[in-house]
């Protein structure tokens, strides 16, 4: 369906605004401009870039680097070195975020350069609907809007936040979640994660690692419930040989704060801190230094003004879309973690980028997308991307796992490649990782890929573009590969599978 149109001889103050510079509202105010259209994106915070930036991923994945580097210099590979005080050494929480630090003001320099560079429009300030194609601009707390500004289209970037339960309020002090645990002033002995799905376990691989001892809970009764099986029991392997306890099938019931008793020194007495008794549905209690609450997101859509110009959205603040990421109103879409799953970085800047597409009828060649054979355009966001999740050992996966197949009665073979049996993997000293492709039996075609271990996220795209073209496990086994990469796991994996379906070897 083609975009629906406002009056073209009304004077708007832009052809396209953006409410929000995170990854969905950067990707599509840039596509507008460079389609020569004029673009402003409005920002509530000081600088550009979003939670993407500021709070979310590119600050955790920064944490996650120093920690990981830490471990692996001062602590063994992967905190393990076999000692029985290897927990004993905590790493300095402010020389971890240092990297932070510096990473998030880089990349928000490089943002606001690109956005200077073409030419769009960047207001500092809250924007609220005041009509089907204006914004009302406010400063701060102020109730008077300092402009009103106008848009032949409206684009919702606003992105989501961290939602904790009535009775499991977080201070961010003992208690935190995704946005304020990396305020932390030292690095905690012990902690309980509460959520077990991305966010969580990223948290808890990563404290974990530095030496926390982490307790990880979840009401439901596994972890990372779409993730290949296979490559969750490695992670939770690992997680247990950290000494990361996980707890399924409970929840927290209550949160209780309880002032440590006071220590006798010579001459005086000090308390010891504050800690945190978890109070969980199975009867167990636990008492730690921090909690982090990981329990779900809401879209940031409170104060916005929706209701002004009619636009649906759910309990949870998410707007909802149609296929084009048009809203209820059609000259207003919504993209990125506003609406929902998947929720990533990537998939957000490709959905701002394709509703631009979409609103404007620039052509697009989208690969992975039914074309538009008249017009040789799409405005359908590919069916085919990847995910990365950034635990210690990272994951990463395309395409469909190994249940959804026999789920299928898909007749496939699955191709395995162990990072220990790689030079390159010896070499890093990832003795644990995995790669795995998913076959099909008959046509060889691959099916899916999923990866443990070392740079996974980066050595799915391998996978990723073999699957775009369609295909088949013939390529690896045909390619060269650097020696000694990681990418030789494809060509491991790929004679594995394909042994399997000759009958020459057995799956394992």
């Amino acid at each position: 369906m083609a975009p629906t149109s406002p009056d073209s001889q009304h004077a708007f103050t832009y052809d396209l605004i953006v409410i929000g510079s995170g990854p969905a509202g950067q990707r599509a105010a840039l596509q507008g401009s460079k389609a020569g259209k004029k673009v402003a994106i409005v920002e509530s915070h000081t600088h550009v870039g979003g939670g993407c930036i500021h709070s979310g991923t590119l600050p955790s994945k920064s944490f996650r680097e120093s920690v990981y580097r830490f471990s692996l210099g001062s602590r063994g590979t992967l905190g393990k070195d076999g000692s029985s005080d290897s927990r004993a050494l905590l790493p300095d929480m402010q020389r971890l975020l240092k990297r932070r630090n510096r990473v998030v003001e880089g990349e928000s320099q490089v943002i606001s350069d690109q956005l200077d560079r073409n030419r769009i429009k960047v207001y500092s300030a809250f924007a609220k609907f005041a009509g089907p194609h204006e914004l009302d601009l406010f400063e701060g707390g102020s109730k008077t809007p300092m402009a009103r500004i106008s848009g032949k289209f409206i684009f919702i970037c606003v992105g989501a936040r961290p939602v904790a339960p009535e009775h499991l309020p977080v201070d961010g002090r003992l208690v935190h979640d995704s946005n304020t645990i990396l305020n932390l002033k030292r690095f905690p002995k012990s902690m309980v994660v509460l959520g077990a799905g991305i966010i969580g376990c990223e948290y808890a691989s990563m404290f974990a690692t530095g030496g926390t001892e982490v307790t990880l809970v979840d009401k439901r009764p596994q972890v990372l419930a779409s993730v290949d099986r296979e490559i969750v029991s490695h992670l939770t392997g690992m997680f247990q040989s950290q000494g990361l306890e996980i707890l399924l099938s409970c929840e927290a019931t209550q949160l209780e704060i309880v002032a440590a008793p006071r220590r006798k020194f010579v001459g005086r007495s000090r308390s010891a801190g504050e800690k945190v008794r978890v109070h969980l549905s199975n009867g167990k209690k636990i008492m730690v230094e921090t909690v982090l609450v990981a329990l779900g997101r809401a879209g940031n859509t409170d104060d916005l003004g929706l209701d002004v110009v009619g636009i649906a959205k759910d309990e949870r603040g998410l707007v909802k879309v149609n296929q084009h990421f048009q809203t209820t109103v059609p000259h207003i879409y919504a993209v990125g973690d506003v609406v929902g799953a998947p929720a990533l970085a990537s998939t957000s800047m490709e959905q701002g980028r394709i509703a631009c597409c979409h609103a404007f009828e620039i052509p697009n060649s989208s690969g992975g997308a039914v074309l538009d054979q008249k017009q040789n355009q799409s405005y359908a966001m590919p069916v085919l991307f990847p995910y990365g999740i950034y635990t210690i050992p990272e994951i990463s996966m395309i395409g469909l796992t190994e249940e959804e197949l026999n789920t299928a009665k898909t007749d496939f073979v699955v191709g395995r490649a162990r990072y220990r049996e790689l030079a390159r993997g010896q070499i890093v000293g990832d003795r644990w990782g995995i790669l795995k492709l998913l076959v099909d039996r008959n046509n060889r075609k691959l099916l899916g890929v999923h990866i443990i271990g070392d740079n996974a996220a980066d050595l799915i795209h391998i996978g990723q573009a073999v699957m775009a073209f369609n295909g088949d496990v013939n390529y690896f086994i045909s390619s060269v590969f650097n020696y000694p990469t990681l990418a030789e796991a494809y060509k491991t994996a790929a004679f594995h599978a394909v042994n399997q379906i000759l009958g020459t070897t057995s799956s394992k």
